[in-house]
């Protein structure tokens, strides 16, 4: 039943600002998910983020499509297991076997910003307030 209702929640489509239809902070399970993260920088340094914040590649902070803005998840690189909190402020990713967009940031401090792509886990770790 878990992995059914993380399926739902964490499937959703991307939507362009908010928080994907139906999605609540009572309604996502603190919980984990597998797959691959991918991250994005300078090209989109000082624009405007989905959730109205300015995007600022030194901040450690991501793009998940269903996550409430401003919850906190632990990301870990499955390769080296170097893991990092980052804050969601921004939907995405918008390529489809990939479940987090890293900033830049981040992918440094998991010691990934010298490739496309890696494993990572996403845990969770708290919802925003309500």
């Amino acid at each position: 039943m878990v992995v059914v209702a993380l399926t739902v929640v964490l499937s959703g489509c991307a939507t362009s600002r908010g928080t994907a239809p139906g999605v609540t902070p009572e309604t996502v399970p603190v919980t984990s998910q597998s797959g691959e993260a991918s991250w994005y920088g300078r090209p989109h340094h000082g624009r405007p983020t989905a959730s109205g914040e300015i995007f600022d590649m030194n901040q450690l902070t991501a793009a998940h499509r269903t996550l409430p803005f401003g919850t906190r998840v632990l990301v870990t690189n499955l390769r080296n297991g170097r893991s990092v909190e980052v804050r969601i402020n921004d939907r995405g990713p918008h390529v489809a076997d990939r479940i987090i967009d890293l900033s830049f940031a981040a992918a440094q401090a998991l010691d990934s910003s010298s490739v496309g792509t890696i494993p990572v886990r996403i845990q969770v770790l708290a919802l925003p307030p309500r």
